[in-house]
This record gives structure tokens, sequence and C-alpha cells, in this order.
């Protein structure tokens, strides 16, 4: 199998730019494996696919305001875009900045009168290491100042009501730099209707970098590095998942997080496990997942392919296609059984 084999033509205008009206209004397209049958449905309906030995695992990480707009010393528009804490006061971050040839080692970047940030590094791969400081506590500064890091196919500004939409209803600890999007479509009354399923609800986190969604760049996708990403599981949460007769998984971060537990033993640390086709066992406890619609050429569509099967992805990638579904962030999603 080669990367290309997992493309599809997308037309423009099926990309959401925005929610749907109501967070669970959601289409979904139901993935049989057993038989290869694909069902037109809505998310509402997911309660009705749980069962009372079933595990759903939800990412709990929460989205932080990340993107910092201001300008450079000496004039000229700047942002930084906060990628992870380097330390626990949080002072100092992993980031992105633009213009990145105008912002080298020394560069100052004012984001309002009592909150800037230096560059005291540059990293192998463009990112920088900044310094935050001013008046306040940083992380309230971030929060007021930060505009929500919409991923850059959503072709408009951060609005107001991204605050909220661009967030599970669940989220716990900050630390993503983008929305585990599957959890989007969750309100507290799906939730309730799951409970009410019989299946139990877990929670785990696993704070999303970019590197997730980067594009591979080699054919041989099986040669690529993912980067690493922190992960944590209580032993409650575990005991659930390791008790359950199926693992429903919401979204590849929370495949990732279980897998990549179940592989090492650990309940917490970073992981950069690539799940894809022909990996040897690439699914020890997750049995079920539902994700949204992914860009092509990237690792979470192997992923996707790695539980569904290469032929199937893509014959429902091309059916959502024709039928009009909407994609990534925003758009709808797919439950594979």
């Amino acid at each position: 199998m080669r990367l290309s084999d997992f493309d599809y033509v997308l037309p423009p205008e099926l990309i959401a730019q925005e929610p749907p009206p109501e967070r669970d209004g959601a289409r979904m397209l139901v993935v049989h494996r057993a038989d290869g049958r694909l069902e037109d449905r809505h998310f509402r309906d997911l309660p009705e696919y749980l069962a009372p030995s079933d595990c759903l695992v939800l990412n709990d990480s929460r989205v932080l305001p990340s993107r910092l707009l201001g300008e450079r010393e000496g004039g000229g528009a700047a942002e930084v875009l906060l990628l992870e804490p380097l330390g626990t006061a949080e002072a100092e971050w992993r980031a992105l900045v633009r213009p990145g040839k105008k912002l080298g080692t020394g560069a100052r970047v004012h984001f309002d009168d009592s909150f800037q940030a230096e560059i005291i590094a540059r990293g192998e791969r463009g990112e920088r290491t900044v310094r935050l400081s001013g008046t306040g506590d940083i992380v309230e500064n971030i929060e007021r100042l930060g505009h929500m890091p919409l991923p850059p196919y959503i072709k408009r500004p951060d609005a107001t009501a991204d605050r909220e939409r661009y967030q599970t209803v669940y989220a716990g600890e900050r630390g993503s730099v983008a929305a585990p999007t599957a959890g989007l479509h969750f309100t507290p009354e799906i939730l309730e209707r799951s409970d009410a399923a019989g299946a139990e609800i877990a929670r785990v986190t696993l704070h999303v970098g970019l590197g997730t969604f980067q594009g591979i760049e080699r054919e041989d996708f099986e040669n690529h590095s993912l980067h690493y990403e922190r992960y944590s599981i209580t032993p409650q949460a575990w005991d659930r998942i390791e008790s359950a007769s199926r693992v429903v998984a919401v979204g590849t971060t929370s495949v990732r997080t279980v897998e990549s537990a179940s592989r090492s033993g650990a309940l917490s640390g970073s992981t950069n496990l690539f799940i894809h086709p022909g990996l040897d066992r690439p699914f020890r406890r997750v049995g079920a997942m539902l994700t949204n619609f992914h860009l092509p050429g990237t690792s979470l569509v192997l992923l996707v392919a790695a539980l569904a099967g290469p032929e199937l992805t893509m014959a429902a990638y091309r059916h959502a296609v024709e039928s009009r579904y909407r994609f990534f962030s925003y758009g709808d999603c797919m439950l594979i059984l």
C-alpha cells in the first residue's frame, strides 16, 4: 500500500466553515465492517448503537485559545501560536510564529500594554521557544487575549461563538491546540442517553498537538513518525476500559490514548503511536470508533483505514462525498462498527 491509495477528491464546498446550528445536529455515516454496509443516519442516533457491555471513551482535553495576535517591537503585525508549555510555570512555550523571517531569537511581540513574548530559541523545524511575561497570571492573559486555533481550512476569523463550539461540553484540563473534533457533537442529553443505554463512559486525556494533523510526505507511510503528545488515564477510567466487552472510542485521539496504554502499560506519559494499515495488531482494546472525516494524506485517515479496512474506508469516503456530507472539524461524523 502507498499513501496515494488513501487520497480522495473533495469539492471545496463540502468543507464545513461553521458548526451545525445544533451541536448534535450532524449526520452520521455508519460503517458496518462485518458486511461492508453503509448506513446514513444522524449523530443523535448514536445511543441506539451502544450496548450495556460497551465503554464509550471520551478525550476530555480542553482547547487553549492559543493564537496570540500582536505587534513586533519596531512595528508590524505578528502571530504566536502556542503549542505546549515547557515547564510547570507555563512561562515558556514551544510555539510557531509569523512572520518567521522577522522573529528571530531576541525578538519581542507585544499583545497589549501588559502582556508580551520574547523569542529565546529556535528549533530544528522552525518552531520557537518563547517566554511570556507581563502583569497578572500568564494563563489568564492567554485566556483573555487568545483566539481559538481554528484549522487553516476554515477560511474565516474565529468568532466569539467558537469559544464554545470548538470545545467539547465535557472538556476538562486545558492543553490542546486543536479540538478532539469527534467529541464536538456530544451534548449532555446524548451523554445521558448513552448512559441510559447501559454503556459505561470513561474519560481520558490526550492533549492534541499540531503534529497529529500534519500531512505525510512519503508514499511509504510506514516510515513516517508522529510528534509526541501527552496523555493520561485515571485508574478508575482504565478499569472501565479493561472490563468492557467493546471499547467505543470517540475520535482518533481517544483511540491512540487507549492503544498506547494497552501497549506500554503506562497510564500516563507521551505517545507518538502511529496506527496504520499493515501494522501488526493495530487495535488491542478498541473495537469501534466515532470519528469525523479527515484530510487525505494524514495519519488520521490511515488510522481509520486500519480499523475499517482500506477498501471499505475509501468506499465510505466516496459515499460521503456523493451524499454531500460535511467534512472536517465542524463537519459530520462516521461511526465504524
